[in-house]
């Protein structure tokens, strides 16, 4: 049985004028004698990592293994900041990504191709049992072979990244950003329906704070954080904050 606790929340948003945000969910799981991290944040995220892993007595030298629902940039990244994990990553994503021209706007070509290359790496083919207790699943859309996790426990969590990004598109079943419109939305579909079918399931989407089913509705368990600390002023003691959750 697996216990599952947030690293980092995602947000669900995009910049305007400085690109995308990038702020995706990291997950800590527990469980089999493991200690696995689900998808790893962008670059911004190594210091929220290391401060989180602090806080609870653990090193990234501990964690065993790191799960990869999909090869865009901001939840793959940090692989290299866990030497002793073993990476999972879907074999077809990792072919897809591998494939993707040099200066893609969402695939980081360097980090993909080092992964590639280390001998931690263990692809494997959706639908399999990636740990024990830990299942994958494909769903089409965000990219052409992500996939979803669902970890055994009490309550069971699914991992579930950017197939359903943040509570709009989980409640309406449209989703932004996606490679084929159609699938995604079969994707979503899918999706809502392996939520219900288990009562209490916590569902963690890649862009939001993680949700629970109250009377068919996604209900955000815990509170949005995110802001914004710019200097406008005079010298580095005058700061502005901007919330960005409301």
């Amino acid at each position: 049985m697996w216990q599952v606790t947030t690293i980092q929340l995602g947000y669900p948003g995009k910049s305007t004028h400085h690109g995308g945000l990038g702020w995706s969910t990291i997950g800590l799981a527990r469980g089999a004698g493991r200690l696995v991290l689900l998808d790893t944040g962008g670059i911004p995220a190594r210091r929220i990592i290391n401060r989180a892993f602090a806080a609870q007595g653990i090193a990234t030298t501990d964690i065993t293994d790191v799960l990869i629902t999909h090869l865009h940039h901001d939840h793959m990244i940090n692989w290299p900041m866990f030497a002793r994990a073993t990476i999972h990553a879907p074999r077809a994503d990792m072919e897809w990504a591998l494939a993707q021209p040099d200066g893609s706007e969402t695939v980081t070509e360097t980090a993909v191709r080092a992964l590639q290359a280390c001998p931690r790496l263990r692809l494997f083919e959706a639908g399999c049992e990636v740990l024990p207790g830990i299942a994958s699943a494909e769903y089409r859309g965000h990219t052409l072979h992500h996939v979803a996790f669902t970890l055994a426990g009490s309550p069971p969590t699914i991992f579930s990244a950017d197939i359903a990004k943040n509570r709009v598109e989980l409640a309406t079943g449209e989703a932004d950003m996606t490679m084929d419109a159609t699938a995604h939305k079969a994707s979503i579909a899918r999706l809502r329906a392996a939520w219900d079918a288990v009562p209490g399931t916590v569902l963690m989407p890649g862009h939001d704070v993680p949700m629970v089913l109250v009377d068919g509705r996604p209900t955000p368990q815990g509170k949005l954080e995110a802001g914004i600390t710019a200097w406008f002023g005079d010298d580095l003691s005058q700061t502005t904050y901007f919330d960005l959750t409301s």
